[in-house]
């Protein structure tokens, strides 16, 4: 049985999948539990859709891909990726069979944070589950779009936070991931420390 620390620690982002498809029940069983975090003030801000429709998603890929390329001279930080987006048969799903969009109601001051920890138990509760999921940034253009919104259903006080692809991974991830990075953790425990207030 897995602890919470290795789950944690061994949970990976996922970009190959089978063609084996997600029942609506698993993804609502999914969804269910993941919306069980600390949340601002207890509003709960979140809201779903969810694509398992593959020509949809290849619909959705394409589109986002095309407004990423032009953009790109304004979005230097996604020049790096310009040969995949030119590519068309790149899909940004990585045909994974369902995507769960996560939308925050902006009347909740924490709604972003509050919805990020949801994507992340997605993520644990994949890990947990032998599912794989990865956080698809490139899908942040066209499915915060307006129009994308609208066609959705979802109202205009709500803004999306995370798409999260979600299936059977192709094969096991690696044992040992990507080593983190050095960073500092600053202690104060002595009575002579000024706060600067």
């Amino acid at each position: 049985m897995n602890t919470l620390t290795s789950l944690i620690m061994n949970r990976r982002s996922c970009r190959n999948y089978t063609d084996e498809s997600l029942s609506r029940e698993r993804l609502t069983e999914l969804i269910n539990a993941a919306v069980w975090v600390p949340n601002g003030s207890n509003n709960q801000p979140w809201r779903f859709v969810v694509i398992t429709n593959k020509t949809l998603l290849k619909k959705y890929s394409d589109a986002a891909k095309s407004d990423w390329l032009a953009r790109l001279a304004e979005t230097p930080h996604l020049q790096q990726y310009e040969k995949a987006l030119r590519d068309p048969d790149y899909n940004i799903f990585y045909n994974a069979p369902a995507l769960v969009i996560i939308y925050g109601n902006t009347e909740s001051y924490w709604q972003v944070y509050d919805c990020s920890m949801v994507a992340h138990n997605l993520h644990l509760l994949a890990e947990e589950s032998g599912l794989g999921a990865c956080w698809i940034g490139f899908a942040h253009n066209v499915f915060a779009a307006k129009e994308t919104k609208a066609a959705f259903g979802i109202p205009d006080g709500y803004e999306l936070v995370a798409p999260v692809i979600l299936g059977y991974p192709t094969a096991s991830h690696p044992t040992t991931g990507t080593p983190r990075k050095p960073f500092s953790v600053l202690f104060y425990d002595d009575d002579k420390f000024k706060c600067g207030l």
